[in-house]
């Protein structure tokens, strides 16, 4: 008899996706795989040598009314990397990075996907409130030269979303592949901001990558120590030329496993001024940024106080050890000085009140630890699309205590639909800080405790929830709550 584990660890052939394909399943526990390509050493890769690339803001094909209507390809080209090495990367319409969609809220978006690529997929609007059909579930599928519409209300204040694949264990190779762009939804009260904008507004999405030694990617399951180049905007180790003034970077993991903690190579503090869901209520000055799977932060640099001819780099100090030099990321060169106009006030908006809440759930995370080929659990049980693991009424607000029982392995916790607020990490309010803003997207380290609440309304209908480390999704951490 195959089960449902088995088949996962052979990789066999399950049917019963839409449209009654079948949905092949990877090889999981690829650290435990042998090798067939060598690696490239990043050593050899010069850092620092390449211009950071600017996602390519979208004119839509068309506008009629209040919609703004988009048509995307998925498709593989061919781009540089790594410097005079080309890559077979999976793209939006070839954009690489990814596209980058600019959308109103109250004003709606349309988006045909049509799927060129050699395995299906659906698109997910990551932090988008949007309907069941439009939500890019993990069964949805847009099969090899198929394609499917997407509708997105946009009946949501400014928030940082982006967009990814979500075909259920397909994800995490079309994600590592490359198949992402940027989602920016802003609103007239974050426009009267006087906030750094237009070309000093720059989105930055951070990953890591493995490449063999003719520069093409290595995908391997669960490969959280392989992935050792670390890209900014699609280049490994760019630098960014910039003016004597402030500027605002929204700053994505679109990594697959790896967490960062970000700082400024000489110390220096930054204003973080938003989250997942948008703007905080108020700037907060650290030193440190920290994003998991999927995280988002938006962040204001000035760099005024540095004479032109400064270099400065943002370097990640996630797992490092003491004594141990941080992992550049991305360099700052300050090239001009540059007339600055820009805020940013002391209010920048004033967040929704907390409901009182009418239901409370407990919510438990796991993987095999022990187990090369081993699974994902959420309370116990690997994902299956044709079970509701969650029944939730029509607008009810709930608290979820969402745990992380492991000994070792970290995970976040991702929910459609919903932005949340983090009432409590391990039993300590959540008062202030980045996690006090909306968020979709939360870090649990192991042995961590966080406790969450959001409101279910909008929309009817089956959505999931699950880790965002994309491969502990693929390997069944993922379960189904439907909003009735």
């Amino acid at each position: 008899m195959i089960t449902r584990r088995n088949a996962m660890k052979a990789g066999v052939a399950l049917t019963g996706a839409v449209g009654g394909a079948g949905l092949l399943l990877p090889a999981l526990g690829g650290e435990a795989q042998a090798r067939t390509t060598t690696d490239i050493d990043p050593t050899t890769i010069p850092k620092f040598a390449q211009e950071m690339t600017v996602p390519q803001v979208l004119r839509p094909d068309r506008i009629s009314g209040t919609t703004s209507y988009y048509s995307f390809e998925m498709q593989e080209v061919q781009t540089e990397i790594i410097p005079g090495k080309q890559t077979t990367v999976r793209t939006f319409d070839g954009h690489w990075p990814g596209p980058w969609i600019k959308a109103c809220s109250g004003h709606r978006v349309v988006v045909t996907q049509k799927n060129n690529l050699p395995t299906p997929t659906s698109i997910h609007l990551h932090g988008g409130h949007v309907p069941e059909s439009s939500d890019g579930t993990p069964m949805d599928l847009i099969q090899p030269g198929g394609e499917k519409t997407y509708t997105y209300p946009n009946n949501q204040p400014n928030a940082n979303l982006w967009f990814h694949d979500h075909a259920h264990h397909i994800e995490s190779e079309n994600v590592f592949r490359g198949l992402t762009g940027i989602y920016t939804l802003m609103d007239l009260p974050e426009k009267a901001l006087g906030l750094p904008s237009g070309a000093y507004d720059i989105p930055i999405s951070i990953r890591d990558a493995r490449f063999d030694e003719n520069g093409q990617f290595i995908y391997q399951m669960n490969d959280f120590r392989g992935r050792n180049v670390i890209l900014a905007n699609g280049k490994a180790w760019p630098y960014f030329e910039v003016a004597a003034r402030k500027y605002r970077f929204r700053l994505y993991n679109t990594a697959n496993m790896r967490f960062f903690t970000l700082k400024l190579s000489d110390g220096s503090t930054v204003q973080h001024i938003g989250t997942d869901g948008g703007l905080l209520e108020a700037p907060v000055t650290t030193d440190t940024i920290s994003l998991t799977s999927g995280e988002r932060a938006d962040v204001v640099i000035d760099f005024s106080k540095y004479p032109v001819g400064t270099t400065l780099q943002i370097v990640n100090t996630e797992n490092v050890p003491v004594g141990v030099p941080p992992t550049p990321v991305l360099q700052f060169r300050v090239t001009r000085k540059a007339a600055d106009y820009s805020r940013v006030p002391a209010k920048l908006r004033t967040l929704p009140a907390l409901a009182v809440p009418t239901v409370n759930r407990d919510i438990v995370l796991r993987v095999d630890e022990n187990i090369a080929d081993g699974m994902g659990y959420i309370d116990d049980k690997v994902y299956d699309h044709t079970r509701v693991d969650t029944t939730i009424k029509y607008g009810d607000t709930e608290v979820w205590t969402v745990s992380n029982v492991n000994q070792r392995v970290p995970h976040n916790f991702h929910i459609h639909l919903v932005q949340f607020r983090v009432l409590e990490r391990n039993g300590v309010p959540v008062t202030s800080g980045p996690e006090a803003g909306l968020k979709d997207t939360v870090r649990l380290m192991p042995g961590e405790k966080v406790k969450v609440q959001a409101t279910f309304t909008g929309y009817r209908g089956k959505y999931v929830y699950h880790c965002h480390m994309f491969d502990h999704a693929s390997m069944g951490m993922m379960a189904t709550m439907e909003v009735v």
